[in-house]
């Protein structure tokens, strides 16, 4: 079965990026809607952008959705992260500026203020898309795959020449549970030597040590250090988890990846899309039996994505 919210979800924050005080409701919304965001502050044009892969327009330390109308919201990944996590299907997001609240810069904010709610099931059969045969991408010596496999596996292998970061690998089974103890609270990360950069191109204004795990040339400058030793590693797949959600449903298979971060994430998926003997629209619940694709189709659009 499909899933929503039972109740609105209401929260405030400033945004990583644009370092805006926004404030965010996650709506119930009816069966096969899917996700979408709605600036509320926009009232000039169409303010609707559905979550979906191909309304990518940058990848730029963040993943930024926009419509045809130049209207766009970023820093969205976290929070599909947690609306994955929790199997909803269904939710309208509004919210009164460009950027979700980036919160302690992880998903267990959004995920536990949706807990508090509850989640309610629908009499709509839940769609997943099943890969069918392997699918790469690569950027130098970056790559993404998605394969056929059994659940929904993320595994995820990092390198940054840092001696707090190295090389590391993480992998979860979404479906398997273990997302709330052992991802969700992996905050985002940056490096300090970096912050006058980004913030002289707009971004990174609200950045901080209370929203983010930041690094000099050899320490973690945060005062109560790591959640996790390798929490570097759990943050990027908690990215992954929330950027491949913008396939319109979970994923059946197994997610690899290396030195990857959004832009590679979202070419994944317009690769996957653009490859239909790649995959199948199934019901989650019953694996082996492909249904009409109909309106879940998302229409691909080729679209510069900037690198992240």
């Amino acid at each position: 079965m499909q899933h929503t919210l039972s109740n609105i979800v209401t929260i405030s924050g400033i945004g990583l990026h644009s370092g805006a005080e926004t404030t965010l409701s996650i709506l119930p919304s009816m069966a096969n809607t899917g996700i979408s965001f709605v600036r509320r502050d926009v009232t000039d044009r169409n303010n609707v952008i559905p979550a979906r892969y191909d309304h990518v327009l940058d990848t730029r330390l963040c993943t930024l959705i926009g419509n045809k109308d130049g209207v766009t919201v970023g820093t969205i990944e976290h929070l599909m992260a947690a609306l994955a996590s929790l199997s909803i299907d269904n939710a309208i997001i509004e919210l009164d500026g460009p950027e979700v609240p980036i919160m302690d810069g992880s998903s267990e904010p959004f995920i536990t203020a949706i807990r508090a709610v509850g989640v309610r099931a629908q009499t709509a059969p839940r769609r997943a898309i099943k890969i069918l045969k392997d699918i790469t991408v690569v950027d130098g010596d970056k790559h993404v795959t998605l394969k056929p496999s059994v659940g929904s596996v993320y595994a995820v292998d990092i390198e940054f020449a840092h001696p707090s970061i190295g090389r590391q690998f993480y992998e979860l089974d979404l479906f398997q549970g273990g997302f709330d103890d052992e991802i969700s609270t992996a905050r985002t990360f940056g490096f300090a030597h970096e912050v006058k950069a980004l913030r002289a191109q707009g971004l990174a204004l609200g950045g901080s040590l209370d929203n983010a795990v930041v690094l000099d040339q050899a320490h973690v400058l945060n005062e109560d250090g790591l959640r996790f030793d390798d929490e570097f590693v759990r943050h990027k797949l908690l990215d992954a988890v929330g950027d491949i959600y913008l396939a319109g449903a979970p994923i059946l298979g197994r997610y690899e990846s290396f030195k990857a971060g959004h832009a590679l994430n979202n070419h994944i998926l317009r690769a996957m899309f653009a490859a239909p003997d790649s995959y199948a629209i199934i019901d989650l619940f019953s694996t082996d039996m492909p249904v009409q694709m109909g309106a879940f189709q998302p229409v691909f659009t080729p679209s510069t994505i900037a690198a992240e």
